[in-house]
Parts: structure tokens; sequence; C-alpha cells
């Protein structure tokens, strides 16, 4: 059955930074990369194929999946010395309070935090899910950006006004321009199920073997012409 999620604009964005299906912007290597190796269709005489990442459906399942926010202004990133003579980072946007930020008191202990303070992206962007449905919140999948959002679930049901996003820059030493329509978020709907864990038995493990067996029947194309399920994000 079709769900539907609703983005609500609180500041009026241009239409051309609106969210968008994941699809609908795929990244650039993944265009550029040829789906055989050298070209050819063909057995890589060693019982595989020469089939590259572009037939790996998995792959093109996680970065299509759910839908992109996207910068919506230039954010220009450089290097500045506090009052204390310590370098840090320094952002700079054209306008529509595109970033303010946490102080590292607030996430003291994360991995990945290392900075003073701990900038977080302002969306403008209210999301609204179905009954029973949260929303998932990931750097975007298999893209190279030079910064990553914090990961976090919002069971965007019941709250659903602009969810901000803290982020860190995946290089320190990154200077530069982040331009207008750079993905920020994938965002990700999913249904909260109540789920239980166990181990599999012989059973499960002779189905397993079955299954392996039935996608090794195939040079090319196995998984998706036999296992895999379409996905949709309108």
């Amino acid at each position: 059955m079709e769900q539907t999620i609703i983005f609500t604009d609180t500041i009026g964005v241009d239409d051309q930074y609106k969210p968008q299906p994941s699809l609908a912007l795929i990244p650039d290597w993944y265009k550029k990369t040829e789906s055989y190796i050298g070209g050819e269709k063909k057995p890589a005489g060693d019982a595989n194929t020469t089939a590259t990442v572009k037939r790996c459906m998995p792959v093109f399942d996680a970065f299509t999946s759910g839908y992109l926010l996207i910068t919506n202004v230039d954010i220009y990133v450089s290097k500045k010395e506090n009052l204390e003579g310590k370098t840090e980072d320094w952002y700079e946007w054209a306008n529509q309070g595109a970033i303010t930020f946490h102080s590292r008191e607030q996430i003291p202990l994360h991995p990945k935090v290392t900075t003073t303070f701990v900038p977080k992206w302002m969306n403008p962007w209210g999301i609204k899910t179905p009954p029973g449905y949260s929303t998932l919140f990931v750097p975007p999948f298999h893209r190279e950006l030079p910064f990553s959002a914090l990961p976090a679930i919002v069971d965007t049901d019941k709250y659903n006004p602009p969810v901000n996003i803290p982020f860190v820059l995946t290089d320190p030493k990154f200077e530069g321009l982040i331009p207008a329509g750079t993905p920020i978020v994938q965002v990700i709907p999913f249904k909260r199920d109540g789920w239980v864990s166990k181990f599999g038995t012989e059973k499960d493990f002779k189905e397993q073997m079955g299954l392996t067996s039935k996608l090794r029947s195939r040079f090319f194309d196995s998984y998706k012409n036999q296992f895999r399920s379409s996905k949709e994000y309108k």
C-alpha cells in the first residue's frame, strides 16, 4: 500500500532546493561507472562475472531509498583563530540562517565530535508521516561529501515541525564552498514494528543454502531478477 510523506516549507525555499526522491540525485561516480569491467558482459573465468558495483542492487537500493534534503544556500567553510589563539572552523552563508551551533558540552563524548562547537543544519522542512511511521535521518549513502550528519530517528507521525541536523566535517582540514543543492541528509520513512531476535535452526541454514544455490544459478543480475522487490519513493 502506498503511503504519503509530507514536506512543509517553513521559510519559503526556492523550488530548485526542495526535498527530492533520492533516485533523482544519483551520484556522479555511479553514473560514470561501467556496468561491466572493460564494458564486456561475460563470465570472468573464475565462476564470477565482470559485473561491477553498478549491477549491485543492494547498493542501488541504499542510495536511492527515501528522500534527500539539500542545502538551499551556499555555505563557505574556512579556518580562523579564536581569542585563545586556537584555530576553529568558520562558517559563512548568504542568508536564511542556514547553520546554528551546539556547544561541545552538549555532546561531550561523541567519538566524531572534536571541535569546540558542533554545527547544525537548520532544516526548513517539517516532515509528517502516517500514523505508526517514523523517519530515519542518515548521511546520504555512498556519496562523497565534506561533512557527515549525525544519524537520528524522529517519530514524525507525532512530531512534524522541522528537525535540525547536527553534523561534523569528514575532513577536519576542509576549507571551501558547499554549494546550494548539496545533499545534507537522507530521509527514510519506516514503519515502527516490535521485533524479537532469535538464532536460526538447521532448517533455516538449509533454506539459506538453497537460496545461495539459486542465486549462483545465473551469471547476470541474479539477485535483481529472482529476489529483489522494487521500492518506490515519489
